[in-house]
């Protein structure tokens, strides 16, 4: 999958990427990389992140999106998981993945809606 398939777009002081249906190691990672990248450029305080495309989850993405939420949370910001199919959320709880301070949504406006409902100085430490 091309690079340049992952978008990170941001809206007022918060980012949001929808992750592609089946995505591939590489682009996992590289997804993370932008992230980290436009969280620093921005300045932003939180990151939806849609997996509401993803069906199946292997144990590198679980991996990969659980450091992101830890390292979002270390450049001070909140995530929100939202569109969480049912199958992907029995495969998570199957490989024991935990999500840390992540917060999880149904879908983008609900996780726009909890991240805009914390005081605009707050920051996850």
């Amino acid at each position: 999958m091309a690079l340049e398939s992952i978008s990170v777009i941001k809206l007022r002081d918060l980012l949001l990427v929808t992750v592609p249906p089946d995505p591939d190691d590489e682009t996992i990672s590289a997804l993370q990389e932008r992230v980290l990248q436009a969280m620093a450029l921005y300045e932003a305080r939180g990151l939806v992140l849609d997996i509401s495309t993803v069906q199946t989850l292997d144990s590198f993405f679980a991996r990969t999106v659980a450091e992101t939420v830890q390292m979002v949370g270390l450049m001070g910001g909140r995530t929100v998981l939202a569109g969480m199919c049912a199958s992907v959320a029995v495969t998570a709880t199957q490989l024991g993945l935990t999500v840390g301070n992540a917060l999880t949504a149904l879908d983008v406006d609900r996780a726009l809606d909890l991240l805009n409902a914390a005081p605009s100085g707050a920051r996850c430490v």
